[in-house]
């Protein structure tokens, strides 16, 4: 029995730059030159698929792969047996409709009788039935955006990243249909030797991620105000605490949050913390 994991990504497009940085970050060694469909990873039983995003659900509900990275939209929009198994935490973007810059949308109402332009049909239904519209829906591949300018459609629904796209077609976002990002999906019937795989990968991806949303911090404060700065900065179990030359002072170290890193730090100065020194964390492993 072949216990090696197949793991797809996208072969091109926006996924695939990101899905790589991760599994190499993750400790991963293989190459992957141009135009290759498949690599084998030197250090660990796994093997890379390079694939059309939106074939990729199919393959892992038909055990060609085990597992795949595939944008979140496509994931709910295929509806394959494929189960979610981890967030990735990059490649985010919103489904969302979007109208001729010239119209007025009163809100959802606006929609009804109307055709929308899609390369998600499933999604949109869906959205659809539960604001109660009535709609036509026009699947399209490809460039969705000039199905207004052409007769095609009154609205759309497609990817929005930036808005850039839309604004330089004429349109206006006027709805979010659902949040999307990259996500990593398995078959949901994974054989054990394959699992332990998978394991080992999941937790190099978490000690990954975990570090880009936290930095290490070292800063100087008085004595008086330690208990102050670990109530605000606690670490993972608790600050490491040792005494400066300087009496009554020391140094501490810690981790902090990277979303609400600015405002922390506003805190700390007004506590007297001093020599503040924020470094990047490569892995963390709680």
């Amino acid at each position: 029995m072949n216990s090696t994991l197949r793991i797809a990504i996208q072969k091109s497009g926006r996924l695939q730059e990101d899905s790589l940085k991760l599994l190499k970050e993750s400790g991963l060694q293989f190459s992957n030159g141009k135009d290759q469909l498949k690599t084998q990873v030197r250090n660990l039983p796994i093997e890379l698929l390079f694939l059309r995003d939106d074939d990729i659900p199919q393959y892992v509900e038909d055990k060609v792969a085990d597992a795949g990275i595939v944008g979140e939209n496509v994931f709910v929009e295929k509806q394959k047996k494929n189960e979610l198994v981890r967030r990735l935490d990059f490649a985010k973007c919103r489904l969302s409709i979007a109208i001729p810059r010239s119209e007025s949308f009163t809100g959802i109402s606006y929609l009804e009788g109307k055709n929308i332009a899609t390369s998600f049909p499933v999604i949109v239904q869906k959205y659809l039935d539960k604001n109660k519209i009535k709609a036509g829906i026009h699947e399209i591949s490809g460039s969705v955006e000039i199905a207004p300018g052409i007769g095609l459609a009154d609205a759309i629904c497609d990817i929005v990243s930036t808005g850039s796209t839309l604004l330089s077609n004429g349109l206006k976002e006027v709805d979010i249909v659902m949040q999307s990002e990259a996500i990593l999906i398995t078959t949901p019937e994974l054989e054990v030797a394959k699992k332990v795989i998978l394991d080992k990968l999941l937790f190099r991806m978490q000690a990954v991620q975990s570090a880009k949303n936290n930095k290490y911090i070292l800063l100087n404060c008085p004595n008086g105000a330690i208990e102050k700065i670990t109530s605000v900065i606690p670490g993972m179990k608790s600050p490491t605490i040792m005494p400066l030359s300087r009496v009554g002072w020391s140094s501490l170290h810690s981790v902090v949050d990277e979303n609400d890193f600015w405002e922390k730090i506003d805190l700390l100065k007004s506590f007297g913390a001093e020599g503040i020194l924020v470094i990047p964390i490569e892995k963390m492993i709680a």
